[in-house]
């Protein structure tokens, strides 16, 4: 195979862009209903209706790795921008037993789908209602997806990375509040070995520079997803001369420590690599997406054709980073690589299994 060239490289990612640009996400799709290929002709019928803001429609990709989900690629961007300004969009059909309610957004948004994480609430029960205190988060936190309150004080949080860090700095302003007896008792808590929001441990993160004898210490809690990729492509942000990063991954969630390698380092270089890593994590957040390819099948034959696709594909998307999973495979990058590399891959998977 010819090696491309590197004008050729620019246009075809040019035109990748310019393709997701023009497609959005259509999450609420009804599932199993219908035939796949009559809930996709429902789709273009409504999204190429006057009165949905709608237009030519290019493709409609349904269904998608994500169950209920659809892609809608339309031949301009005005019509995506368009549809998208819409306020409500209300799926009809006289095919679909009744109207069903379509959430529409642009393909680049949503980075990582959610980031699940346990709240240990019951430092705050000898100062506040717990009930009433968790609905003061929930109007402050309406991106978020907050589980039952537990008899012990903990609760689910499901949502964005980016939202649970603005839950961090409320929560951080709420245990300034507490008397200190409260604030050592809440320091102990955090320190049992369970799964809990890293982002809230409180104690460490107020006074947020740690001296540690001859040694200084920085903490910075990333989104797991955003920190492998920039392991990968970005792993200079890691190797600092005098500086030692270290990480604990649990889940959605990843804390790095950066501490000075001895005594004799620059005071100030902790604090300057640990801005560098939120700086670039912060424009990562933003720029990449996520798309999870579940199995439908487990056996080891399965596995073995995703794997030698996604291998297959890798040289035509050097910056996608692929993690296999035992159970399904989570592929990242940005937001016109995710969405070409995703659509070969399904075609090449359809087109292994049916030849078999």
């Amino acid at each position: 195979m010819q090696p491309r060239s590197r004008g050729n490289f620019v246009r075809e990612a040019t035109g990748q862009a310019a393709k997701s640009a023009r497609t959005v996400v259509i999450a609420g799709v009804p599932d199993g209903l219908l035939h796949n290929d009559v809930m996709s002709d429902i789709l273009v019928i409504h999204f190429q209706k006057l009165k949905n803001n709608g237009g030519d429609v290019e493709e409609v990709i349904y269904p998608t790795t994500r169950k209920g989900v659809a892609y809608v690629t339309f031949e301009d961007q005005e019509v995506a921008e368009s549809v998208l300004k819409k306020d409500e969009h209300q799926l009809k059909d006289v095919r679909l037993p009744r109207h069903y309610l379509l959430e529409v957004t642009r393909y680049c948004e949503n980075v990582f789908s959610s980031v699940t994480s346990v709240l240990n609430m019951s430092v705050f029960k000898d100062q506040f209602v717990l009930e009433d205190l968790l609905e003061e988060f929930k109007k402050k936190s309406t991106a978020l997806s907050f589980g039952p309150l537990q008899s012990n004080g903990h609760i689910s949080v499901q949502g964005s990375f980016p939202a649970i860090k603005l839950l961090r700095d409320f929560l951080l302003l709420k245990a300034k509040s507490l008397p200190e007896e409260n604030k050592r008792e809440e320091s102990k808590s955090h320190q049992r070995p369970r799964r809990r929001l890293q982002q809230h441990r409180l104690t460490q993160e107020t006074s947020n520079f740690i001296h540690d004898a001859d040694r200084e210490k920085q903490v910075v809690v990333l989104d797991t997803d955003v920190y492998c990729y920039m392991k990968c492509f970005f792993s200079r942000t890691f190797l600092v001369h005098d500086v030692v990063i270290s990480d604990t991954t649990d889940g959605d969630i990843t804390t790095v420590c950066i501490e000075n390698a001895g005594s004799r380092s620059d005071a100030g270089q902790v604090l300057r690599v640990k801005k560098k890593i939120e700086n670039e994590s912060r424009k990562l957040h933003n720029a990449l997406r996520k798309e999870r390819i579940c199995f439908e099948k487990h056996t080891r034959d399965e596995k073995r054709r995703y794997k030698w696709v996604c291998e297959s594909l890798k040289p035509h998307y050097p910056y996608v980073l692929i993690i296999p999973y035992d159970t399904h495979i989570d592929v990242i990058g940005n937001s016109s690589q995710i969405f070409e590399f995703v659509r070969e891959m399904s075609n090449k998977i359809q087109s292994l299994f049916q030849t078999r």
